[in-house]
């Protein structure tokens, strides 16, 4: 009996023996897929944080990016003023100093026939001889004009109004120069003209920038372009 129940048995024994063996590995693979997902949390968790800091970094570069360039644009255009209010006032001088030096006290020099002649004469009044008896008031008046300029150069962001803004201040400081410094005295100079077209008034280059200074300006006006470059419609 003990034998028969011996050979029945043994076949059993082998089967419950590997299977108390397989179960400590169940546990082992068990805790080895815990860990491995105790491991990816955290670093699920660590990419959802950077991804947010990247987020945020990449607003802030924007931000940065759009602050860097309207700075540079900002005196990019305050350098445009000045640059062509520079190049009016040196081509207003250096035309003056010649036709003090080579046209004054002589016959005017034809152009274009009796159209358009060279003739150095002294202006005590405005752009194109207006108002010989304001000398003084036109001198200040053009100070104003060159101090107005340069208190809205702070905020000039458009081209278009840098460039009037620059004839305008350049026009200025050309007529200013011979107020200040021409005879008969400080803030009473003549100023030199000497482009006499035909059945009108003498100017000199100096009007010319003022006047097309102001013309772009009249026009930049009428299509609704302020000088920090916004556009408005009325």
């Amino acid at each position: 009996m003990a034998e028969a129940e011996r050979i029945i048995g043994t076949p059993d024994t082998p089967d419950a023996a590997r299977a108390e063996q397989e179960r400590p590995g169940d546990g082992a693979a068990s805790e080895a897929r815990s860990g491995a997902e105790g491991t990816a949390s955290p670093a699920g968790g660590s990419g959802t944080g950077g991804s947010g800091t990247g987020g945020a970094s990449t607003v802030t570069g924007a931000e940065e990016r759009d602050d860097a360039g309207a700075r540079p644009r900002g005196r990019r255009r305050v350098a445009v003023l000045f640059a062509v209010a520079a190049f009016a006032y040196a081509l207003d001088l250096v035309s003056k100093l010649i036709v003090v030096a080579k046209l004054e006290h002589h016959a005017p020099i034809e152009i274009i026939g009796d159209w358009l002649k060279f003739e150095a004469i002294r202006n005590a009044g405005a752009a194109f001889g207006f108002g010989e008896a304001f000398t003084v008031i036109f001198t200040v008046i053009a100070a104003s004009v060159i101090v107005v300029i340069a208190r809205l150069a702070r905020k000039l962001y458009s081209l278009p109004w840098a460039i009037a803004l620059g004839l305008l201040l350049g026009g200025a400081l050309g007529n200013l120069t011979d107020r200040i410094f021409r005879s008969p005295g400080v803030f009473e100079g003549a100023v030199v003209d000497f482009i006499a077209p035909k059945h009108f008034a003498v100017f000199n280059l100096a009007d010319s920038a003022i006047v097309c200074g102001g013309i772009l300006i009249v026009l930049l006006s009428f299509r609704g372009l302020d000088p920090d470059g916004t556009v408005h419609k009325d």
